[in-house]
């Protein structure tokens, strides 16, 4: 009997399989609710962490709990400035990350 041989994929690959490759609009809309999914899950345990219940953030924050728990759940595009008010009621420190694509730009 042949052994059958396995071939692995980057998860990069399959991305672009089923996806569609980077810088096309589904990919794009993929990837950014990937970030919002990731920003509300790293809000989310870090309030869990600080034994804060979604109520207790909002009112440090200045927003009603829903908002929180939006927040957590990616139903919304908050502000940045609020996002930001969340990280500082945490008391949690955030690191952006700026990439540069490989494509002009124009200034008309």
């Amino acid at each position: 009997m042949k052994k059958q041989e396995t071939k692995t994929y980057s998860m990069e690959e399959i991305t672009d399989k089923y996806i569609g490759k980077r810088g096309t609009p589904r990919r794009e809309a993929f990837e950014y609710e990937l970030r919002l999914d990731l920003l509300g899950e790293a809000i989310k345990q870090a309030r869990k962490k600080r034994n804060m219940t979604q109520e207790e953030l909002g009112r440090l924050v200045g927003v009603h709990k829903a908002q929180i728990s939006k927040i957590e759940n990616s139903l919304t595009d908050a502000r940045f400035e609020t996002i930001l008010k969340v990280f500082k009621a945490l008391n949690a420190k955030i690191n952006f990350n700026v990439e540069l694509l490989d494509q002009s730009v124009r200034i008309s």
